[in-house]
């Protein structure tokens, strides 16, 4: 099983800036108004989740995550830091 997580825009290059911020390198995107990356290690998003909130000001953008098969969660300012408490708490290791 594996963690998903989507961003959406509907501001062509919203998703690119983000992401080439976060990962600090260029970051092709073939559909400049949604993002998927799926995580094997479902606490590797924590680092995503914080950094999203942390510069949602700056970007015009809506994250979604899928830590089950068909239940996708989107993640605001009102739950990030509780998603990020579920994720270490559910996935310890």
């Amino acid at each position: 099983m594996y963690t998903i997580v989507n961003l959406y825009s509907d501001k062509k290059g919203e998703i690119s800036k983000f992401l080439n911020s976060f990962y600090n390198s260029k970051i092709d995107i073939p559909d400049e108004l949604k993002w998927e990356n799926k995580y094997d290690n479902s606490v590797e998003i924590a680092d995503i989740i914080g950094a999203f909130i942390d510069n949602n000001d700056k970007y015009k953008i809506n994250m979604w995550i899928s830590l089950d098969e068909g239940t996708f969660i989107n993640v605001t300012d009102y739950n990030a830091d509780e998603i990020i408490k579920y994720l270490y708490e559910r996935y310890p290791y």
